[in-house]
């Protein structure tokens, strides 16, 4: 396929052009500056068309409308986004959160619809779209009461109504993805897996500052992730919504304990907000079903990969 990826220098936007790669896909990609970040593999720099199209910006359709109808897309996966959580305001989003996870979705899609041949749409959402859960809950399907935790969560439930308007109004072919929680190399360091990592490959024996050992999670692989997501590109329902995450309900303090075996040391722990905290964890059936998907990377497989990540950045 000929495939499209907003956000492509992001952490799941690198690892799914290498997948697509990898399937024999040709990708072009688009970001705000046109360059690639420090770190992205030079198989996807090499193979990887990059232009610069912020879709945060009302000239995003002249920044890449003139390539995008040369290139003709069969699929785009819009995953450009301001992902941080915390990026995104403490009680209202941010000016740029809406510009670029609302604003932006609806650039993209009218762009996407204005082609002479319109695309497929993968609109990567969030599992911050529903509440908080809590000890006895159950794993939640795509029909789960919605209740965003936050502004993030709020743009992008935001996101996925202008995505349903398309798809209802305009017969665009586009699907959502609600993400849960990803981790692996080249993940923001203000995440939770990686800022550990990055803790422990330090020259330090100061105590890791964790937030809490206590919360309940769902981690998926992101390389797993992005398998999700071409599968979805290619099996997946228009107007439909898909989870994508591990469906395994963990620990922080489980995921903590495995990164200390992998680093091969003890250190001290200072939680910064002990507590409890739970996480909803995703029901996979419907993508199962649809797709043949099953996760392949084990948890102590992304734990390892990235510690080594951070040890290698240190030692380089």
């Amino acid at each position: 396929m000929r495939a499209l990826i907003t956000g492509v220098t992001g952490f799941a936007g690198t690892h799914l052009a290498e997948h697509l790669l990898a399937m024999g896909d040709t990708v072009l990609g688009c970001n705000r500056s046109g360059r690639w970040h420090a770190g992205t593999p030079q198989c996807v720099q090499q193979r990887t068309t990059l232009v610069a199209g912020d879709v945060g910006s009302p000239q995003f359709r002249d920044q890449v409308g003139d390539v995008l109808r040369q290139f003709a897309p069969d699929v785009i996966y819009h995953l450009a986004a301001l992902s941080i959580p915390a990026d995104c305001g403490a009680t209202d989003p941010t000016a740029a959160a809406l510009a670029i996870n609302v604003d932006g979705t609806r650039r993209v899609l009218e762009l996407a619809a204005s082609l002479p041949r319109p695309p497929h749409v993968v609109f990567a959402s969030s599992s911050h779209v529903y509440p908080v859960a809590s000890a006895d809950s159950p794993p939640i399907d795509e029909q789960a009461p919605i209740e965003p935790r936050g502004p993030y969560g709020r743009t992008k439930l935001a996101a996925e109504g202008i995505c349903r308007e398309f798809a209802e109004r305009h017969g665009l072919d586009v699907l959502i993805m609600r993400q849960f929680p990803q981790a692996g190399p080249r993940q923001d360091p203000r995440l939770m897996l990686a800022s550990w990592c990055r803790q422990f490959a330090a020259a330090s024996n100061e105590p890791i500052e964790v937030l809490t050992l206590d919360a309940t999670i769902d981690m998926v692989d992101v390389r797993d992730a992005v398998r999700a997501y071409r599968l979805l590109a290619m099996h997946g329902q228009p107007g439909e919504t898909y989870h994508v995450g591990s469906g395994v309900s963990r620990t922080s303090g489980e995921v903590f304990e495995i990164l200390q075996r992998a680093a091969g040391t003890s250190r001290p722990v200072v939680q910064l907000r002990p507590g409890k905290k739970f996480d909803p964890i995703a029901d996979l059936t419907r993508l199962k079903q649809i797709t043949g998907w099953q996760p392949e990377i084990a948890i102590d497989q992304t734990v390892a990969d990235a510690l080594d990540e951070y040890r290698a950045l240190r030692l380089g």
